[in-house]
């Protein structure tokens, strides 16, 4: 009974060795990964702020313009939610977090008497609403994990398009932002209608001091209606980025986490199966004890002599 309970917990051993292995490898995969996303993240930040400085400077000069983008609805009757998730699982709280945020925005447009239309980007968030039977207008996957800016202008033209012939009056956009390694928080921002270029520029953050050197061709107004829509793509795509390096990072933690689970279960297996050994030799022990016992008693009554009778 000993010797089969010791070889159920060695098989245990074997595979529990074997998942560590993987989760081990998922997690330097993971850990390569992240910094690979948080260089492009960083990479792409001055062409975003290049296309802020340069909106900043037209708005400084007084150009204005009525573009799509920019209308404002007077009733917002359906509302836009763009959600970022990942194709692949074993992610720790990454998908559920940014999901839950997505499904709060739907529930929020609802009580405020709207209807919703889902954008959804990645399997998960697809997956989950699906069979939640929510209405899903748009749906993209294979570009969480490593995204270019022409998933971006894709996505972007999309979002655009929906916005631009009326169907939503509103975008929300939901994603993960990343803060460092060991720090990720969801955020919803306003995507669509832009806000108007003073507004813009004076998040930017640059020099508008400076516009008046400038001289724009064909007319400020042309190039204002023209950056408009790069800037929407630049916007999205800093979010794919952010949300990209944000799943390996948790993915690295959730592995890491895997891993040291393992271990410990390694550990705890490796003293029960230790344990059951010893049971099972003190078991041996005690019935090779038992039979020469046995047989010892067996011997001295085998040789003791008979009793003689004396006659009278």
């Amino acid at each position: 009974m000993a010797g089969g309970r010791e070889r159920v917990l060695r098989r245990r051993i074997s595979s529990v060795q074997n998942t560590k292995k993987i989760t081990r490898a998922m997690e330097l995969i993971a850990a390569t990964r992240v910094v690979k996303a948080q260089q492009r993240a960083r990479a792409a930040k001055p062409y975003a702020e290049r296309i802020t400085s340069v909106i900043e400077n037209l708005a400084a000069g007084g150009a204005e313009v009525n573009h799509p983008l920019l209308r404002q609805a007077e009733n917002v009757e359906r509302v836009g939610v763009v959600v970022i998730s990942s194709d692949r699982g074993l992610a720790g709280p990454y998908n559920s977090a940014v999901i839950r945020a997505a499904e709060r925005q739907v529930q929020n447009a609802r009580s405020e008497g709207a209807d919703y239309a889902l954008i959804v980007i990645g399997k998960k968030a697809r997956d989950y609403f699906a069979f939640r039977n929510f209405t899903i207008d748009s749906y993209t996957d294979g570009i969480s994990d490593n995204p270019t800016y022409e998933d971006a202008r894709r996505v972007a033209e999309t979002v655009a398009s929906i916005f631009t012939e009326g169907r939503v009056d509103r975008v929300e956009l939901v994603y993960t932002e990343f803060m460092s390694i060991g720090s990720q928080k969801v955020a919803t921002r306003r995507f669509l209608p832009l806000e108007s270029t003073e507004t813009i520029a004076a998040e930017g953050g640059g020099e508008a001091g400076v516009s008046g050197s400038f001289e724009f061709e064909p007319s400020p107004e042309a190039v204002l209606a023209a950056l408009l829509p790069r800037y929407v793509e630049a916007r999205l795509f800093g979010a794919l980025l952010e949300s990209a390096a944000s799943e390996h990072a948790n993915r690295q933690r959730a592995m890491k986490a895997a891993t040291d689970n393992a271990e410990e279960l390694i550990t705890k297996l490796s003293r029960e199966m230790n344990r059951a050994r010893q049971d099972s030799i003190t078991t041996e022990i005690m019935e090779i004890v038992s039979g020469a016992e046995a047989l010892g008693s067996d011997d001295e009554t085998e040789d003791r002599p008979a009793a003689v009778g004396v006659e009278a």
